[in-house]
């Protein structure tokens, strides 16, 4: 039981965020951008042919088995440690990361590119026109829980 609760989470997470790309490739056209009220976000619609912030853009098929053999490997190792006892820390984080993962991967393998969608507007330039996803701020979100974890490690059951 305790293994489809992880399982959910990495499914919920990836519709969750594929969802979201598809309403913002139906709503805004490429390079369309629009800021919502009274903040500094920015809902745009930019497409990623690399890896983080466009690496590797040049080499599509690199880009794609890559994405492919880390988010299979990091799922495989997930399927592992849901099986352990405890380490309750340890399944929430690989579960954000990999639902982000898998969102990412799945859009490189269907549309050739990742959609990116969240913007923040700053007074760097360089710095406002990067853009994220939701599935890059659960690979982060993921990356600190199990940050904190190992941080932490000393206190049993994290």
């Amino acid at each position: 039981m305790k293994g489809l609760f992880g399982i959910g989470t990495v499914l919920g997470l990836t519709v969750f965020d594929l969802a979201v790309k598809s309403e913002i490739e139906q709503k805004l056209n490429l390079g369309e951008e629009r800021t919502i009220s009274n903040t500094n976000v920015v809902v745009r619609n930019v497409h990623n042919e690399g890896l983080c912030l466009g690496t590797c853009r040049k080499n599509p098929k690199f880009v794609k088995i890559s994405s492919l053999v880390v988010t299979g490997i990091l799922s495989i190792y997930h399927l592992i440690s849901l099986r352990q006892k405890r380490e309750i820390m340890k399944k929430i984080g690989i579960s954000f990361v990999l639902g982000g993962a898998w969102s990412n991967t799945i859009d490189r393998w269907v549309h050739g590119y990742v959609v990116d969608y969240i913007g923040f507007s700053m007074k760097n330039e360089r710095i406002s026109r990067i853009t994220y996803n939701l599935g890059d701020f659960f690979i982060m979100i993921g990356s600190i829980i199990l940050l904190f974890r190992e941080l932490f490690k000393k206190q049993e059951g994290l």
